[in-house]
């Protein structure tokens, strides 16, 4: 790996006094160690029962993990005061599959649910093999552009002065981003969801916000647990939006302290995953250059989805 890397295309972040160098491999730019991990998920030997939770950072992830939980869990905490998300943070009720594998293959929560930001074309041969399916969430790619660049200047601790939002721009419009870049990332999946569309469910992170009932019966429904008329009457799929929502996940002790050992490396504080969950926060950071200047690249780079990004 030491030789692999200085092969590699690489770009640092100099803001202030901290350093953090990206490398491009296999497509997408991510930190050493991520990369690392990634290498070690391929191996990961994945189940016709699996059901893999898909995003690019900052696209609603967290919340996508906390409904799926409570989805999958109802019956077994047949009311949401007994739910672990109440004690538990989400990305550990589900783990992503870039995680350790040890970990993974522990699979503690014993449901079939792994979460990952690996693009498709990095995932395990076996997840395409085993026919699993597949549910991918996406977002304004503004909003995510937005949320993105507090998280990376938080979790090195600069304030806004110091991390300018002009640079973060740029090289997110060059693709440099974890993961990233983040339409390549979008396209693939949507390409391999048309090519098995019954394997695929595509949710919008506003359309989930906007329709949140029709949403999560759809994603229960999907990944085999959907609602009976008898738990929409009483009460069941509104509790559980009412657990997942954003007020109520944020303002649980669990998610204001502790820290989440990512991918087991570092830490990452609990609070860095709940920032504000609102659409349009990216017109407080734009300049018209700049929103000009993206809505042409996601154009450019959507062509022919029929996906709507901006």
């Amino acid at each position: 790996m030491k030789e692999l890397y200085k092969t590699l295309p690489q770009h640092t972040y100099s803001w202030s006094l901290v350093i953090v160098t990206l490398y491009k491999y296999q497509g997408f730019w991510n930190a050493q160690h991520i990369h690392e991990n990634t290498i070690l998920a391929q191996s990961y030997e994945a189940q016709p029962s699996d059901v893999l939770l898909c995003s690019c950072p900052k696209s609603g992830t967290t919340w996508l993990k906390a409904l799926s939980f409570a989805i999958l869990t109802r019956e077994k905490f047949n009311h949401a005061s007994a739910s672990p998300l109440l004690t538990t943070f989400p990305h550990d009720c589900i783990l992503f599959l870039e995680n350790r594998l040890e970990k993974i293959k522990e699979n503690p929560s014993g449901l079939p649910l792994l979460a990952t930001h690996l693009r498709y074309s990095s995932l395990p041969k076996s997840v395409i093999t085993s026919n699993c399916k597949i549910v991918y969430m996406y977002r304004n790619i503004k909003d995510v552009l937005v949320s993105y660049y507090h998280f990376v200047r938080e979790l090195v601790s600069l304030s806004v002065e110091d991390a300018p939002f002009e640079e973060a721009f740029d090289d997110f419009c060059q693709g440099i981003s974890s993961f990233g870049p983040h339409w390549d990332h979008i396209r693939e999946y949507w390409k391999a969801s048309q090519e098995r569309p019954d394997r695929f469910l595509f949710l919008k992170y506003e359309d989930l916000k906007k329709d949140a009932s029709s949403n999560v019966k759809q994603l229960a429904k999907f990944v085999g647990c959907p609602f009976s008329v008898e738990e929409e009457k009483s009460g069941v799929l509104g509790n559980i939006i009412k657990l997942c929502s954003f007020d109520s996940l944020s303002n649980l002790e669990v998610n204001k302290s502790g820290k989440y050992q990512a991918y087991g490396i570092f830490g990452l504080e609990h609070r860095l995953f709940f920032r504000k969950a609102k659409d349009g926060d990216w017109e407080n950071y734009f300049t018209d250059e700049m929103k000009e200047k993206i809505d042409k690249l996601i154009d450019e780079k959507m062509s022919g989805t029929g996906l709507v990004l901006k």
